[in-house]
């Protein structure tokens, strides 16, 4: 199933414009969340194709916000793809489970721009 539109919940003002800026000129329809609450309300009152979630946020964790669009989409026909970016070093029982929840998990210093579009890509194909 094709992307087209995205939410971004990234409470990083740079790395958050830096993504926004990039799908944008992508071709994608992108907004942005600044904290894990807005960014869980924004998700669950709208479909997304594909969410790319920050797990160190502001106000809640990104794996609760995973939780809780998981268990609002059992529900619902449209579900989310959700990319995990991050560059907190998980041990591996809990990167095991963020990934066994996510269509992808990401280290954020290791993605440039340009990779973020071809793994978008990927997942749509």
């Amino acid at each position: 199933m094709a992307i087209s539109t995205i939410l971004v919940i990234e409470d990083d003002r740079f790395i958050g414009e830096m993504y926004v800026r990039s799908l944008k000129m992508a071709g994608y329809n992108v907004e942005w969340a600044v904290d894990g609450h807005d960014g869980l309300v924004m998700a669950t009152n709208q479909h997304y194709d594909l969410i790319l979630l920050d797990i160190m946020l502001p106000e809640m964790r990104g794996t609760e916000i995973m939780t809780a669009i998981r268990k609002f989409e059992e529900n619902s026909a449209e579900k989310s793809r959700i990319v995990v970016m991050t560059n907190f070093d998980q041990d591996e029982k809990s990167r095991a489970a963020l990934e066994n929840d996510a269509d992808a998990y990401l280290i954020k210093a290791e993605i440039t721009p340009r990779r973020l579009i071809e793994i978008i890509q990927q997942l749509g194909s």
